[in-house]
């Protein structure tokens, strides 16, 4: 199927699926049950984690098959936020252009930056990288944001104003859409006491994510993904050999920061705005986190580590001391407010902690990230299976 084999198929196919359902499988308690905080079927926040998850792919193929950590990736995502918009204020509301201009934009900026910073490897490979995503950030917040050639907006943020030009301006389209079909539209399904919502920008969005997650399997398996894999293991041994990596580990670079830019549309793409803050270090240290918790190097990896972090992020925030005391209302007085204080310091505000203790068990008891957690069930499951195969007498 689609030139994969049969376990890139399988993979494939489960991202399909997990895609196409993720408004039933991720609102799994009823609307009005105290354990509704924990339902993330919401359009903005599923967006989110297909976004990310593009993000995520992508910088997978730069650090999970070379090895290069860049701590400045955010920059190809803010570049690709400007570009988008630029394009929602000169030409029109559809996305497509947006999204083509968000990836060409990206590729040559991250073309510039990996020609520069590829000059060097390991540590300072990454501070370089660092060092032009916070120029980048700099520029975008107060250079840019001059008067006379306000390119950038500065702290207020780029967005769309009526007065833009928009030269192929729609009438009643005011808002990001694809030919016609606006990306806020949300089609709601009450079954029961659950309530689905279906996004339009979700569901588009989560095509994308789909068909660049193909082509990232299709890198993996490819000459191309295996010499990756050899600088990688022993970049030293390749060049002693005679074959120069600097092509290989630059196409690298530009793919992945095309994959960042083509996050930074869709990000415009839901909320016509971009700000400097998508270029900022943190950014670029979340993406990092993804892809490690989830397992670098692997496919599904960077997928299953952006909807962890962004899950435990909006829910997490998002539960303050009157939802605490609703679930413990049963307990005695002071058993509920007791459990309200612990839980008080792990959640809300203090969601950050919640997520660096999940972090550091992840990563102390499962190395490889949540994929190893996966591999480890799957090969148990296997050996529990094997083990009964052969107690099980022959007749």
């Amino acid at each position: 199927m689609l030139n994969l084999n049969q376990r890139d198929t399988g993979t494939f196919l489960f991202v399909i699926i997990i895609a196409v359902l993720a408004p039933f499988i991720m609102n799994p308690f009823p609307t009005d049950s105290a354990m509704a905080q924990f339902n993330a079927g919401y359009p903005d926040l599923m967006q989110r984690f297909v976004i990310f998850g593009i993000f995520a792919i992508g910088f997978n193929i730069l650090f999970g098959l070379t090895g290069y950590l860049s701590f400045g990736h955010a920059a190809f995502l803010g570049v690709g936020s400007y570009a988008a918009v630029w394009m929602f204020k000169l030409l029109s509301y559809n996305i497509v252009p947006a999204l083509f201009l968000s990836v060409i934009i990206a590729g040559i900026f991250s073309l510039f930056i990996g020609f520069l910073c590829l000059r060097r490897s390991g540590i300072y490979f990454s501070i370089l990288t660092l060092a032009f995503a916070q120029m980048s950030f700099a520029i975008a917040y107060s250079v840019l944001s001059n008067p006379k050639f306000n390119l950038t907006n500065g702290e207020t943020g780029l967005q769309v104003y009526a007065d833009d030009i928009q030269l192929f301006q729609v009438e009643n389209l005011t808002t990001p859409h694809l030919f016609g079909w606006t990306m806020n539209t949300t089609y709601e399904l009450t079954l029961s006491a659950w309530d689905f919502q279906f996004n339009v920008g979700y569901y588009v969005s989560a095509c994308v994510m789909l068909f660049m997650f193909y082509i990232s399997i299709r890198i993996f398996r490819s000459p191309f993904g295996l010499m990756l894999r050899a600088v990688k293991t022993n970049q030293t041994r390749l060049n002693y050999t005679g074959v120069n990596t600097r092509p290989h580990t630059l196409a690298a670079f530009v793919i992945s920061g095309m994959y960042a830019g083509l996050a930074g549309g869709l990000l415009a793409s839901m909320d016509p705005l971009a700000g400097a803050e998508r270029m900022q270090w943190t950014a670029s240290g979340e993406v990092v986190l993804m892809t490690i918790l989830g397992g670098a190097g692997t496919l599904l990896g960077p997928l299953l580590g952006a909807g962890f972090i962004k899950y435990f992020e909006n829910i997490l925030s998002k539960i303050n001391d009157n939802v605490l005391h609703a679930w413990f209302q049963y307990l005695p007085e002071w058993l509920e407010n007791s459990l309200v204080w612990v839980l008080h310091w792990f959640t809300g505000k203090g969601w950050h902690l919640t997520l660096g203790l999940l972090f550091m068990i992840i990563v102390i008891f499962l190395p490889g990230g949540l994929m190893d957690g996966a591999n480890r069930i799957r090969e148990a499951l296997r050996g529990r299976k094997a083990k009964k195969n052969l107690q099980t007498p022959v007749e």
